[in-house]
């Protein structure tokens, strides 16, 4: 790892967001939509009770308030799932990062630490400064370009392997 061969790889890598975790994450959000929809349907059921009465109560407040509740949580889902996958992580000759924010640069990474890359595809890079940079190869796609491209620009010596 980290042979320091210089013009043998590519000039940059461009990782785009993994669909897997979105597709995940809008079915949770469809979950909470259906949710909300069959206590909107289910509401009629219920006129409001008697305050004093707890279980007739408390079902009334479910099924009326409950979309109130879910719909607006389905819709954050759905932003959230917007903004992971329009993010992209840029390799390049400068350093590593998401685009439209600051990169590491490559003589900032103090430490690579491989230590879960086989088994769970997770490698951190560590700077100077303290911060971190979590790579996962389930929210990336390109990961094992990504990988090859931070060998070539990574001592061997920076690399924390067990």
């Amino acid at each position: 790892m980290g042979d320091m061969e210089g013009g043998a790889g590519p000039e940059q890598v461009i990782c785009p967001a993994a669909r897997d975790p979105a597709v995940r994450q809008v079915l949770v959000a469809l979950l909470l939509i259906g949710a909300a929809a069959w206590c909107f349907h289910d509401s009629p059921k219920y006129p409001k009770p008697d305050p004093f009465d707890l279980n007739k109560y408390l079902g009334w407040a479910f099924n009326h308030f409950l979309p109130v509740v879910l719909l607006p949580a389905a819709a954050a889902v759905f932003v959230r799932v917007v903004v992971l996958c329009r993010r992209r992580l840029v390799a390049d000759g400068e350093g590593i990062g998401y685009a439209g924010k600051a990169k590491l640069p490559w003589d900032r990474v103090a430490r690579v630490d491989a230590r879960r890359l086989k088994s769970d595809g997770i490698l951190l890079l560590h700077a100077d400064d303290g911060t971190k940079l979590k790579l996962d190869s389930w929210r990336l796609r390109n990961f094992r370009q990504l990988v090859a491209f931070i060998e070539q620009r990574v001592p061997a010596e920076k690399y924390v392997l067990t």
